[in-house]
């Protein structure tokens, strides 16, 4: 996870450098984030719902194009019958690339495109003794679609419709996430 997370870091650091290399008159504005999400997952013959918290922390490079990095802690889902009761959750962590399309003029308000990777752990259990739990990670690729409003030069709001291919997980197929959130640009 340590190298996944130093892979993001220089990613991000490499186009912070090329797009203010593209454009001189920037507006870059770093901001940290907090998302509330309500996942729906097909895994296991079932559908698992999360809700979860999403910390992020990115930077606007200019007036249509942003990146930022994540991490994700969702709740426990339990599904199932008493004896077969499964007991799940997930962790991510990644990085999400924006696109904003402004429909005003100092971009108050826009839609957004997300596309990105994540870094998915899902932990399960069953209350039955004799299935074993089980833990298991691998990728996620995402993308998106939202708006986001400006409150004013520091704060903004954003909605995301985002839906996540899972690879390389055993029993879980895809994701589909609805998020809302805050963010403080500094």
């Amino acid at each position: 996870m340590k190298k996944y997370l130093s892979l993001l870091a220089a990613t991000a650091l490499s186009l912070t450098a090329f797009s203010a290399s593209a454009e001189e008159n920037f507006d870059y504005l770093p901001y940290v984030g907090l998302d509330y999400a309500y996942t729906n997952g097909i895994a296991h013959n079932l559908r698992p719902n999360y809700n979860s918290l999403s910390l992020n922390v990115g930077t606007d490079y200019n007036r249509f194009f942003g990146t930022e990095l994540f991490y994700q802690y969702s709740d426990d889902s339990k599904k199932g019958n008493y004896l077969n009761k499964i007991k799940s959750s997930f962790q991510a962590g990644g990085l999400d690339i924006y696109g904003y399309l402004p429909l005003t003029c100092n971009r108050e308000f826009a839609l957004l495109g997300t596309a990105g990777i994540g870094l998915y752990d899902f932990k399960s259990s069953y209350n039955n003794p004799a299935v074993k739990g089980g833990h298991d990670h691998g990728y996620g690729y995402r993308a998106g679609l939202g708006v986001i409003y400006s409150l004013d030069n520091n704060w903004s709001v954003r909605a995301v419709a985002r839906y996540v291919s899972l690879d390389q997980i055993n029993d879980y197929d895809h994701l589909m996430e609805y998020s809302a959130g805050i963010r403080y640009n500094f």
